[in-house]
């Protein structure tokens, strides 16, 4: 077996989780290599849900734009039931929310973050599978197949599993998986419609029987290119061979693409015969299958060393577009706290809170999604608004997080330690000659401090910056926010004017304040007043002595 030399991580899987951790390991100055078990990736459109959560890490990252010249916007969704219109959701957020709902097929959101990462040095190693591993107190020792059949032995300091529904890290690791299967086998089909429809809109056409139940459905979702969707429908008796052991790989998870022969064309011309809203032909077929869905989730996110992400360690149903943008949440989360750990500055508890912070949000997606599968979203009591925060993956938050500073007793203020870092714009600085987002002062930087106003009873920006650069080794950047009109004063801090006042409204900064913004784009500190010594607090259960 030839020994392969020695990285700080080492990322199992080339998917959109795998690529994204591996991104932001590589913007955080971590070496690492990637694998994956595939020669070239996948022409599939599988995930097409790209949600606005996931545009603010991908704008963070610096990748917004290339995503949104490559996506479509998904305005709504228009559902028929045996034939009649019946209702129309549209997908509308509070205006202060940046980025709306989007579509793109997996292989672009592939394409772009590979490309990403190879601007940062580093490339994927194809035909390339972790078939085994094992971890003691200082590192993992790794076993991989390259295309050639020969074994290398990786060492590495980290190992994350990004690799699936049928996860060789996670079995490894010997987590547990429960959770079931749908019995249904849908089939998707990536075709062109020339229906009369409005753009951007997701059709969920569905046909109801005597008793009331759904037997029969159509999916679609709009993908770039006219007339292109993303089609899903229940797979008919004809085509529902029995793949079922092959589709659940060996191990008992019926999850994913089956193998056999895909749906033809006709196949998907006689379920739009039954449901398409009006009648229609479909053409230029690129892709289709048949798969199966199940829902899953790990006992734990990681142990000792290893961790799992993604569907590795949440699988469920495709309601609302939830999979691939949690998974690439779990890779923002863990990648910086990676980060820290490699560069011996992180708190010894710090990787343990991945799981205090991630499981709970994979556990409530999957209940989310089952329920909203068998009952439809009208399952979900919240009003119209909350459910599309919801859905947009807005609402997430880790208010129960052992790395936030609770609030003091009587502070009432709606954004807490925890929270997402909402944008806002209005902001001036001294060169530009016009106003930028809060955004794009945060865009590529880890940790960063704002520093709002001058409290009186605060230390000053010029002392908390001194204090953010000492107590992180130099890992945490300051910016001043400053009330409009306000004078500059001697700073040598770079600092921004609040010209519509809309940080202060939002962040809730009062006559000031400071706010540690986490390199995820959380909220981990509320500093009302900003003291050095509330600072210190407050980074202590980050980063370690």
């Amino acid at each position: 077996m030839a020994r392969s030399g020695s990285t700080d991580v080492l990322v199992a899987g080339a998917g959109p989780v795998g690529l994204t951790l591996a991104a932001e390991l590589r913007r955080a100055g971590v070496s690492c290599r990637i694998v994956d078990r595939l020669p070239a990736r996948l022409p599939y459109a599988k995930a097409v849900g790209i949600q606005p959560r996931t545009l603010e890490l991908l704008d963070r990252m610096g990748l917004v734009r290339d995503v949104l010249d490559a996506a479509v916007p998904l305005r709504g969704q228009l559902t028929y039931v045996n034939g009649t219109e019946r209702g129309r959701v549209e997908l509308v957020l509070p205006p202060e929310v940046p980025y709306g709902f989007a579509a793109l097929p997996q292989y672009e959101t592939e394409r772009i973050l590979e490309e990403s990462l190879a601007h940062l040095g580093t490339g994927i190693e194809r035909s390339t599978e972790l078939v085994a591993f094992a971890q003691d107190p200082a590192g993992v020792t790794s076993r991989l197949t390259i295309a050639s059949g020969a074994e290398e032995e990786v060492r590495s300091r980290f190992l994350v599993g990004c690799d699936g529904a049928h996860s060789v890290v996670r079995k490894g690791l010997g987590l547990t998986f429960e959770g079931g299967a749908f019995p249904e086998e849908y089939m998707l089909a990536d075709v062109e419609v020339g229906w009369d429809l409005p753009g951007g809109y997701g059709v969920r056409s569905m046909h109801r029987g005597e008793d009331g139940a759904v037997d029969d459905l159509l999916v679609g979702i709009p993908l770039p290119g006219k007339g292109r969707y993303r089609m899903s429908m229940l797979v008919p008796p004809e085509l529902s061979a029995a793949r079922q052991t092959e589709a659940a790989g060996g191990d008992g998870v019926a999850h994913g693409l089956e193998g056999g022969t895909p749906p033809a064309l006709a196949d998907i011309q006689k379920v739009l015969d039954r449901l398409a809203p009006e009648p229609v032909t479909a053409s230029a077929l690129r892709w289709s299958s048949v798969f199966r869905i199940s829902h899953r989730l790990v006992d734990r996110y990681g142990d000792g060393r290893v961790f799992v992400a993604g569907d590795a360690a949440h699988i469920h149903p495709p309601t609302g577009a939830q999979g691939m943008n949690t998974g690439v949440q779990d890779a923002c989360n863990l990648a910086w706290k990676l980060a820290l750990a490699v560069g011996d500055a992180a708190h010894p508890g710090l990787l343990s809170s991945y799981d205090a912070e991630r499981r709970p949000v994979g556990e409530e997606v999957v209940g989310r999604t089952v329920r909203h599968a068998a009952e439809g979203v009208q399952a979900d009591p919240t009003d119209l608004e909350t459910l599309l925060l919801r859905e947009a993956q807005l609402l997430v938050g880790y208010r129960q997080s052992p790395l936030v500073t609770a609030l003091p007793p009587g502070d009432e203020a709606t954004l807490r330690p925890g929270d997402r870092a909402p944008d806002c714009g209005g902001l001036t600085g001294d060169i530009t000659a016009y106003p930028v987002r809060l955004y794009d002062l945060l865009r590529e930087r880890g940790h960063v401090l704002l520093v709002y106003g001058n409290h009186p009873a605060g230390d000053t920006p010029t002392d908390l910056a001194a204090a953010a650069g000492e107590l992180t080794q130099g890992r945490m950047e300051t910016r001043w926010i400053l009330p409009a009109g306000a004078p500059d004063g001697a700073t040598a801090v770079p600092h921004h004017h609040d010209g519509r006042g809309e940080f202060a409204r939002r962040y809730g900064a009062g006559e000031g304040a400071a706010f540690v913004v986490r390199p995820d784009g959380y909220l981990s500190a509320c500093l009302r007043p900003p003291t050095v010594g509330g600072l210190k607090r407050a980074l202590e259960k980050v980063f370690g002595p």
